[in-house]
Order: C-alpha cells, then structure tokens, then sequence
C-alpha cells in the first residue's frame, strides 16, 4: 500500500472524528487509528527499499561510468601505441590522446555528479516524506495523549461533587 494513501486514510480518519465541544480536541476510532499506523509500519520499509534500490542504481550508473572510461582509456592507449611508432605524428598522437582521456576523465565525472545530484533529490523527497509522517503521527499520539489525560482529570472532579451533593 502507498504511504501517501495511508497519510490521507489517518487524515480522513481525523477528519471523521467526532469533536469535543468546547475543545479543539476530537475523539478518534481507536483500532481505525492502530490499525492505520500498523499499516504505516509495514509501508515505510518498503520506502526505504526504494531508496536501498535507488543507491544500488547509483553505484551500478558509477560503475558503468568507470568501466566506459576504462574502455576510453585502454582505446586512447592503444592508438597512443600505435602513434609512437610512426616518427612524423607522434606529437599530434601524444596530444590527441591527452585529449581524450581528459574527455574521458570529464565525461565519468559529469555522469558521477549526475548520478549523486539524482540520488540526493530523490532520497531528499523520501526523507521529508517520511518526516511529515513522523509529525503527523506524533501529532495523533499528542492528540490521543491529551484526550485520555482529560478524560482522567475530568472524573475525579465528577466522584468529588457526587460525594459533595
């Protein structure tokens, strides 16, 4: 199930809960929520596969990049190589060879920056993704917490005036 479906379930369970007068308090369906937040549970490592996933992706495009500027190398090399051995080219060969492996060199770090700039973006939506669940659950504790500790005060003043009376 989708984390952002299960955020706009606790949401509408919220929504759909019955409110205290006089408060701004609500009360929540207590194995809606549980049961909501279990679901959350089981969600969120499958979030963190995702992101797992997206760094296994990153190092695989890394090491594809390293083996394509290895391939680059060993090819500028060779025809560096075969350059030396005729006389009149050999500068020209020299400088043509420094030139691709600098092309090569760029070439691997462009795609190294891309593939680090795709895995901070996406690993940066999953974390704040993830820390306004975390909110929104503290939140819902906060909330549960406050009506359960009102509920508390609120009988012993109740047993106090039945005993006055």
């Amino acid at each position: 199930m989708d984390i952002l479906h299960l955020v706009d379930r606790l949401e509408e369970l919220f929504n759909d809960s019955r409110p205290i007068p006089m408060t701004r308090n609500v009360i929540v369906d207590e194995d809606r929520m549980l049961d909501l937040i279990d679901q959350m549970r089981v969600t969120i490592p499958e979030e963190v596969k995702k992101a797992q996933q997206i760094l296994t992706q990153r190092d695989r495009i890394l090491a594809q990049a390293q083996e394509e500027a290895n391939r680059t190398l060993a090819l500028a090399r060779e025809k560096s190589k075969q350059l030396v051995e005729r006389d009149a080219v050999v500068q020209a060969a020299k400088a043509r060879a420094d030139e691709i492996i600098k092309l090569a060199e760029r070439e691997a770090e462009r795609t190294r920056r891309e593939a680090d700039n795709y895995v901070i973006q996406t690993l940066s939506r999953i974390e704040a993704e993830l820390e306004r669940l975390l909110n929104q659950a503290r939140n819902g504790i906060v909330a549960l917490q406050s009506i359960s500790e009102q509920g508390e005060e609120e009988t012993p003043a109740a047993e106090t005036k039945t005993l006055a009376d």
